[in-house]
């Protein structure tokens, strides 16, 4: 049966582009249709840095000026640019868009105190689903304009979740840069193989700030309808997953 698969790339986890596109490529030969939701943090902070404008933070959101927001679209779309080239030299088909595009995702802004950041408010995927019905890996930059169509910084983690339950994705995948979630972290043998819903917001407060964006996510995904949700190091291993 074939599946349908929203893998959100984080950017902690953004180190072997060229591992991770054989991965989604692996994905798509075992009769899955593939949607890439991607971040970029560490790759907007250097930019940030290299041209003179400190990058500051509120309650783990960026703060994102207009002047800040004109860097993150650039970069996150390159970002999108460069991940289309790597899964095309694999001998998929992906196409790059964004939350702009086909009006695809509405940006809802999450406070006047952190600037054009937005939460992922109405979502139409036709535009995605044309793609994936014509045999293509949409690939998908997490910049989505508000009802006055302003471009927003979309946390990628709950856009990737927001896409995923309105396709009805079969599972929404979590790419981080550890292998899932730990009752004890750092201890190996601490892997949580699966974990529900209610069980997983007893640990939140346990979790460290990083991964909270990720389990909320997957949460948000599964509640939506979406069955399972997996946070996972790398597409090779099961991680872990959220069941509702």
């Amino acid at each position: 049966m074939t599946e349908l698969v929203v893998v959100k790339y984080g950017g902690h986890a953004m180190k072997e582009p060229e591992v991770f596109a054989q991965g989604v490529k692996t994905l798509s030969d075992m009769g899955n249709r593939v949607v890439v939701v991607h971040g970029g943090g560490p790759q907007i902070s250097k930019m940030l840095d290299r041209v003179g404008i400190e990058s500051r933070f509120h309650q783990g959101l960026r703060v994102t000026t207009p002047e800040t927001m004109e860097i993150v679209r650039m970069v996150l779309l390159s970002i999108g640019k460069d991940l289309v080239r790597h899964l095309n030299a694999t001998g998929a088909s992906a196409v790059g868009l964004s939350g702009e595009d086909g009006r695809m995702m509405t940006a809802v802004p999450v406070s006047h105190d952190i600037g054009l950041v937005g939460d992922a408010g109405e979502v139409n995927p036709a535009l995605v689903e044309k793609l994936l019905a014509d045999g293509h890996v949409p690939v998908v930059s997490t910049i989505a304009p508000d009802a006055h169509g302003v471009p927003h910084n979309l946390n990628a983690d709950t856009a990737a979740a927001a896409l995923a339950v309105a396709l009805r994705a079969t599972k929404l995948i979590i790419l981080t840069d550890v292998p899932g979630l730990f009752s004890a972290w750092p201890d190996p043998r601490s892997l949580i193989p699966s974990i529900r819903t209610h069980e997983l917001e007893e640990l939140m407060p346990k979790l460290a700030p990083g991964i909270l964006p990720k389990v909320e996510a997957c949460v948000r995904a599964v509640r939506g309808g979406v069955p399972a949700a997996r946070v996972v190091g790398d597409l090779a291993h099961e991680g872990t997953t959220v069941l509702l």
